[in-house]
């Protein structure tokens, strides 16, 4: 997988499945929209404009709406280097890895929440924080997800990463078949802050998956499954 630096904290490597954390999970945890955290695939470039998202929505449209914020290789500090806000980075193979920490003093008790990413992540940088640590991504940029974006997907790159439900990709019910060795790993998250108690529900399936993502969902995670299409 390319792990680099302190392993995730949150579903790490979308191994344990820890089930439904919350019945009513809402899509307002980090104040602009969308978030999430987990197992990481690969991924490809983006096609909203044509019914599918392969790795989280990045196209024309939203290049012009959004701007590189910071490198992926660094230490920022918060309120300094790094603003606090949701963003995003796109196209990662696998080597990038970040990490949210209330210190600059690397110990392990210093990490708030972390994630190793294929294709398209998302993270919220809370005021709170102190450091922002990304290291072998691609740049992030800022996103502001309430603002207008192309039409939502209705399938989306089953190694994709990170989309963000209503922008990236629609609501709805989602098939994903031909899953072997239950290396698919997805997740429902209510924000991008990474945390257990982000996650609304997670699988790893074999054979074929199934998942309603509701419109109160702020993301839906998926990686080293085949790709999904709305079935209703």
């Amino acid at each position: 997988m390319g792990m680099k630096g302190k392993i995730a904290l949150g579903a790490v490597v979308g191994i344990v499945v820890i089930g439904a954390v919350s019945a009513n999970g809402g899509g307002d945890g980090d104040g602009g929209g969308p978030g999430g955290g987990g197992r990481d695939g690969s991924s490809s470039s983006a096609q909203r404009g044509t019914g599918e998202a392969q790795d989280g929505g990045k196209d024309g449209g939203d290049a012009a709406e959004t701007k590189a914020a910071f490198e992926g290789d660094g230490d920022f500090q918060v309120g300094t280097d790094v603003k606090p806000g949701t963003y995003r980075t796109t196209g990662n193979n696998g080597m990038c890895y970040w990490e949210r920490a209330k210190d600059a003093s690397g110990e392990m008790n210093s990490l708030l929440a972390n994630d190793n990413v294929s294709g398209t992540g998302y993270v919220t940088v809370k005021p709170t924080d102190k450091i922002f640590k990304s290291s072998g991504c691609n740049d992030w940029e800022a996103v502001d997800l309430a603002g207008e974006g192309a039409p939502a997907a209705e399938r989306m790159a089953g190694d994709g990463g990170m989309f963000a439900v209503g922008r990236d990709i629609a609501p709805g019910t989602y098939r994903s078949a031909g899953n072997t060795d239950g290396m698919c790993y997805w997740e429902r998250t209510k924000d991008a802050e990474h945390g257990l108690e982000s996650i609304i529900a997670n699988d790893n399936a074999s054979g074929t998956a199934m998942v309603t993502i509701s419109a109160s969902d702020a993301y839906f995670k998926t990686t080293g499954c085949q790709d999904w299409q709305k079935t209703g």
